[in-house]
């Protein structure tokens, strides 16, 4: 699937979630009604994908991070739920990205009045890989 048809499919589930139920919920609601859109639109997600850390190639954590979701095994989408997107959610989301070694990331923030407003891609460049 293309990488912009499947990042967009990804925040129309996300404008569907937030209509729905708007602003100011858990982030773990948030995360299970964007698996059902997801998987209404027959679009492949899992959740809390374990992310192992790797140190001079080895492994040093088995699951270091988590990832909120995976999208088609593409795209990496972090769900928050906060009065402000921080520059550390970004840059952790493009870590995530590198190890991961995957294209696209998605910072969701549904605490918005606007979702749009609370949507930031993040592009793993070649780059900016490690």
């Amino acid at each position: 699937m293309q990488l912009n048809y499947l990042s967009s499919q990804v925040i129309q589930a996300a404008i569907h979630v937030h209509r729905e139920l708007g602003p100011g919920l858990l982030e773990s609601v948030y995360q299970k009604c964007m698996v059902l859109e997801l998987e209404n639109m027959k679009v492949t997600v899992r959740t809390e994908v374990p992310l192992p850390i790797y140190y001079q190639g080895q492994r040093v954590h088995k699951e270091g991070f988590r990832l909120d979701l995976l999208v088609e095994n593409t795209i990496i989408v972090e769900i928050k739920s906060v009065e402000k997107v921080q520059d550390l959610h970004k840059k952790q989301l493009l870590t995530y990205l590198r190890l991961a070694k995957k294209p696209l990331g998605l910072l969701i923030n549904f605490n918005k009045a606007l979702l749009k407003e609370g949507i930031n891609r993040i592009i793993n460049t070649p780059n900016e890989a490690t």
